[in-house]
């Protein structure tokens, strides 16, 4: 399941993407208020983000948040990522953080192991393709 702090992240992250291009930064206070996201929460949040160069800050009276890239090239996935880390359920099936189960005999014949590496291909596959933009349109929405 996802973390509340990964709720946040994308709940966050669709307000900005819903924003008209261009437009003046949103500060911190509007989006914790329009995405119900508690502003501690948020600002660590939006660090990691920052960091990752999803958003970009400016500061003084007129500052706050904008996307750093166009939300087409934004995934869902990737937000996630930076979030919580890797997408696998268990870490022999990780491709960014992989170990080796301290329980497993033998990886190879590991019919968990096979069964969550579908899982983290499938998981993978739709939070990848769904981008910023995909999941705000309408179309998304219906289904």
């Amino acid at each position: 399941m996802l973390t509340q702090r990964s709720r946040y992240a994308l709940r966050a992250m669709l307000f900005l993407a819903e924003q008209p291009v261009g437009s003046r930064p949103i500060p911190m206070n509007r989006i914790a208020a329009e995405t119900n996201v508690p502003r501690k929460f948020l600002e660590a949040i939006f660090a990691d983000l920052r960091d990752a160069g999803f958003v970009h800050s400016h500061r003084g009276k007129l500052g706050g948040y904008c996307l750093s890239k166009p939300t087409h090239l934004v995934s869902l996935g990737e937000i996630i990522r930076v979030i919580e880390g890797p997408l696998a359920l268990v870490p022999c099936v990780s491709r960014t953080a992989y170990r080796p189960c301290p329980d497993c005999a033998d990886e190879a014949s590991c019919a968990i192991r096979h069964a969550m590496a579908r899982v983290r291909d499938e998981t993978a596959r739709i939070l990848d393709g769904t981008s910023l933009a995909d999941a705000g349109s309408e179309d998304l929405k219906a289904a």
